[in-house]
């Protein structure tokens, strides 16, 4: 009989170990965003790709959605607290890239 063993790292992993969550996060650190200035503070991502990762962010509970009752409809993000709880791993992550590509030039 095989014994499944629970395994944190992979936990963690499915739920930011995409391109794109570790950056949206990232970006939430300092607070919440409207949708548009978020997607545009990430290079590269399209309004596709966005949707579906902040879809999925908020589906594991770590970006919560605030839809304002205005016209036009006015969408903005924020970490949750579970969300925040992940900044230590986001800021050294993001301190292991400045080191190493200041190694790299």
């Amino acid at each position: 009989m095989s014994e499944i063993k629970y395994c944190p790292l992979n936990y963690t992993m499915n739920l930011i170990g995409t391109k794109w969550k570790p950056l949206i996060l990232f970006h939430l650190l300092e607070g919440g965003l409207r949708s548009g200035i978020l997607q545009k503070k990430i290079d590269g991502i399209s309004n596709k790709m966005f949707t579906q990762t902040v879809i999925e962010l908020e589906a594991d509970s770590l970006v919560k959605r605030i839809v304002y009752p205005v016209v036009p409809p006015r969408v903005e993000y924020e970490l949750t607290e579970k969300g925040k709880s992940l900044e230590a791993i986001l800021r050294s992550l993001d301190q292991w890239g400045i080191e190493q590509s200041e190694q790299n030039s």
